[in-house]
Formats: C-alpha cells, sequence, structure tokens
C-alpha cells in the first residue's frame, strides 16, 4: 500500500506554549519549560519536570482530556471542514506502564469526545503504544483513507510522566535526570493533533513510513527474559530503511531529522547506530532536531509533535530542506520511523 498522506493541519499544547505556533516558536529558539515539580527527587530536592501551564488546575484523567482537546479544537479552527468527517486515532501511554494515565481508555476517549463536542464519537481509534504510537496510527490512518472510511483522520496524542506513580517508578530506575544523574530523562506531559487526507491539499506529505523492534531494548538484561544483548541499533535501522524505500531516497537524501531524544544516553546511541549504518557519501551537515530538549519525555504526544514540528518548518520557510526524517522509539523496543516530503506552496 502507497504510504502517500497529507497533512492539512495541526495543534498542541506543551510546556512552552498552548498553542502550535507559540511552541514551534519556543522550541526554534531552544526555550523549555523546565521547572520545579511538586514531586520530590531522590536527592530531596523537587523533581525538575515540564508541566504544560493550563489556565486551570485540572488533575488526572480529566487534565489530559483538556490537553488534547485544545490540541484537536485547534485543528479544528485551521481546517473546519474537518469537523463532519474526521475519524480520530488517538494515541496513550502503554497499557502496562507504571503510572500511566488514563486508566480506562474508551472513557477517556468518551471524555475528549464530550469536550470538543464531537458529532461521531463511535469513530474513535485508540492506539496505547507510547513514544512510538503515532507512528501506528498514520499506517491505520492511510489505510481507512484508501478504503474510503474517512475523508479526513485526525491523530492526536496525548500522555503525562507528571504522576506520583510514574514519578516513584523512574526513580527507582534511576532514570530521572537530576544532581546526582546525568544519563536521564526530564518527566514532561504535552498534547498534539494532525489532521490527515488523502487528498494532495497539504504542505506536508507523509511518503514513508516503516516500523521496527529492536531485541535489544533499554531494558535488555534487566528484564525476565535475562538477555543481555548488545545495542547494535537493528530495529531503528530496520525502521529507517524501510521508510526511506518506500519514500524512494536513501539517507544521503534526507535534509534533516526530527527524533524522540529524551535525554538517556540509550537513544542518542540508537539514532547515531542507525545513522551510520545507513548514511552513504553526504558531506553536508544534516540538522537533528528534539522536542525533549524543550519539553522532556511526553510519551504517546511525540510524534504528533514532531509533525507538527516538520508542518511549522514547512509553512515558515525555515525548513532545512526536503525531505524530513521522523523517528521514535519505546522502551521495550517499538521502533518506528517516517519520510515526509514538503509540497511547494500554490
Amino acid at each position: 500500500m502507497s504510504a502517500t498522506l497529507d497533512i492539512v493541519a495541526a495543534g498542541m499544547a506543551t510546556a512552552v506554549g498552548l498553542d502550535r505556533a507559540s511552541s514551534c516558536a519556543a522550541m526554534r529558539g531552544r526555550l523549555d519549560g523546565f521547572q520545579e515539580t511538586r514531586f520530590v527527587a531522590g536527592s530531596g530536592e523537587w523533581q525538575i519536570g515540564a508541566p504544560v501551564p493550563l489556565p486551570r488546575n485540572w488533575i488526572g484523567a480529566k487534565r489530559l482530556a483538556h490537553l488534547v482537546a485544545g490540541a484537536i479544537v485547534e485543528v479544528l479552527r485551521a481546517a473546519p471542514e474537518a469537523a463532519e468527517d474526521a475519524a480520530l486515532i488517538l494515541c496513550l501511554a502503554e497499557e502496562d506502564r507504571p503510572g500511566r494515565l488514563p486508566h480506562d481508555g474508551p472513557a477517556f476517549a468518551e471524555m475528549v469526545a464530550e469536550i470538543v463536542e464531537a458529532r461521531s464519537r463511535e469513530r474513535t481509534v485508540l492506539v496505547a503504544h507510547g513514544r512510538p504510537a503515532g507512528f501506528a496510527a498514520l499506517d491505520r490512518a492511510r489505510k481507512m483513507l484508501a478504503e474510503g472510511a474517512a475523508r479526513y483522520v485526525m491523530i492526536a496524542g496525548v500522555d503525562s510522566y507528571l504522576t506520583g506513580p510514574a514519578i516513584a517508578h523512574y526513580l527507582g530506575q534511576d532514570r530521572l535526570l537530576g544532581p546526582d544523574n546525568p544519563n536521564g530523562f526530564v518527566p514532561g506531559e504535552a498534547a498534539a493533533a494532525v489532521l490527515c487526507t488523502a487528498e494532495p491539499v497539504g504542505r506536508l506529505v507523509l511518503t514513508g513510513l516503516g516500523l521496527s523492534r529492536e531485541e535489544a531494548h533499554i531494558y535488555n538484561g534487566l528484564d525476565e527474559d535475562g538477555l543481555d544483548l548488545p545495542l547494535r541499533g537493528d530495529g531503528m535501522t530496520a525502521a529507517y530503511k524501510a521508510a526511506m524505500d518506500s519514500a524512494g531516497v536513501v539517507l544521503s537524501d534526507v535534509e534533516y531529522r526530527i527524533a524522540d531524544l529524551t535525554g538517556e544516553q540509550y537513544f542518542f546511541k540508537q539514532t547515531a547506530l542507525a545513522s551510520l549504518r545507513l548514511e552513504r557519501g553526504r558531506k553536508e551537515f544534516q540538522d537533528l532536531w528534539s522536542p525533549g530538549e524543550s519539553l522532556g519525555n511526553i510519551g504517546a504526544a511525540t510524534v504528533p509533535v514532531m509533525i507538527g514540528m516538520a508542518l511549522s518548518a514547512a509553512e515558515k520557510g525555515y525548513t532545512p530542506g526536503s525531505p524530513v526524517l521522523i523517528e521514535a522509539s519505546s522502551d521495550a523496543g517499538a521502533c518506528g520511523a517516517a519520510v515526509f516530503h514538503t509540497r511547494e506552496a500554490s
């Protein structure tokens, strides 16, 4: 099946902005939303996190529902024609992740539908795969569009690591960034949404998609299997290659990349290994962007945020070139990559 799919609009709610324009401007300017939270770190100091500055102090699933509803409403304001005929794919945290919100996916989807006053609530699909969930959503979206099941598909992602159980778990795993641990991530939260269509009307076009799995994942050697495999980047390399083969490009053709580098060395190594194993003949600088520099680890919101970053760059003319390769992976080893080309404005 062809991976061609157009991105029409995008919306965001992040630690550095409550819409896409302000969020992308802040990320482009290397600003961050890091601040002390109400959680106590292992050192006894306040844990640094990246919360979204919402106007009301909602908590729990209600907070996440308002986050993602804001991103969806922003998209519908930009593309009101999609309000009547858009299916929704909602990307959420892994079901077995400690401290996961929301606990009840279908009830959460209903809450979001009520906030945005959606008319077709039955056309909602849940994808609970964490950071790379957006790639599975893109695959599902192109199938729905190819089958004529919908004219538009809204892919929305929302997640938060700023819960008591999540902070306690990742502190226990020594995975949070702090004064005594430089090899960790900043827990964050965010929501983002992108509107897809099969019609050639968007500035950003999905031309290649690749999904794979890394056996030597970050918990490799620590999980119940007890294996200790060396990280070779096989999973991300395979995802890169599948996406680029589908798009008809090689890595030297890619002008820049956007990756979910949360701050841990493992994911930097994985990205570097995939690049080293596939790069041939390029001499020009290839820029690498990451929302993690400003937002921390935002889980299932990552892929929609990265697509929104690429769309803003294309629309405002500061993209380093075309195409862009976007990547993300999970702690359990799921890897995804997508190639997007920029369509010139008519």
